[in-house]
């Protein structure tokens, strides 16, 4: 399967090419800033004139900043429209799990934690909602964990402060690299996620910024 993949969820952009394993092409640009200027020609640059389309399109829906998010929908959808394929969401945590390096999470939870606007973190755990709150109301897991996503290092500090036995990882940003591999784990593995964005439910009930 050949995916193409595309992330603007936080402080980057960027765009990979993915097929059965192996990243043929992939493209970044840093800056938490310029995403819609910056995707199409990412994906450009590593999906050239000529080269043949791939079977599907895989997107980071968060969660992530509203721009950069619908952004990288607004192109995928477009782009999966356009070649007649489908269109998967990836989540922010699910594509900065997948980047882990071998054996990094043997035996511990993945949590995703990432700054929201106003001075709230957004954690992402496996298999529920994401929740918007305070850095002060991060609850203990329940075991042990390793922390991914922009925010980790405070959220490390504060859980083993608490006496929590909480790995801090290397994973700041999401990488569409990563986000390819783990939309094909989940194709694999008939799992599927819409392509629409994911917000902590306070989140979703902000109005966008007037200049979107």
């Amino acid at each position: 399967m050949r995916l193409l993949a595309l992330d603007g969820a936080l402080a980057s952009a960027s765009a990979a090419l993915w097929e059965d394993g192996t990243v043929l092409a992939a493209a970044r640009r840093e800056g938490a800033r310029g995403q819609p200027a910056a995707l199409p020609a990412l994906a450009a640059e590593v999906l050239p004139p000529g080269t043949r389309a791939p079977d599907a399109v895989a997107v980071g829906v968060g969660p992530g900043g509203f721009t950069g998010i619908r952004a990288a929908l607004a192109l995928g959808q477009g782009l999966a429209a356009g070649w007649g394929v489908p269109c998967h969401g990836v989540t922010t945590g699910e594509a900065l799990a997948a980047a882990l390096p071998p054996g990094q999470a043997a035996g511990r939870t993945v949590w995703s934690v990432t700054t929201a606007g106003r001075g709230g973190l957004v954690l992402e755990r496996p298999g529920e909602a994401p929740l918007l709150l305070d850095e002060a109301a991060l609850p203990l897991p329940p075991g042990p964990v390793v922390l991914v996503g922009d925010a980790a290092p405070q959220a490390a500090a504060r859980l083993r402060a608490r006496g929590a036995d909480a790995l801090l990882s290397n994973g700041r940003l999401p990488d569409a690299a990563a986000l390819a591999a783990a939309a094909a784990r989940a194709l694999a593995e008939g799992r599927t996620r819409p392509a629409s964005p994911i917000y902590a439910e306070p989140l979703a009930l902000r109005p966008a910024p007037a200049s979107l």
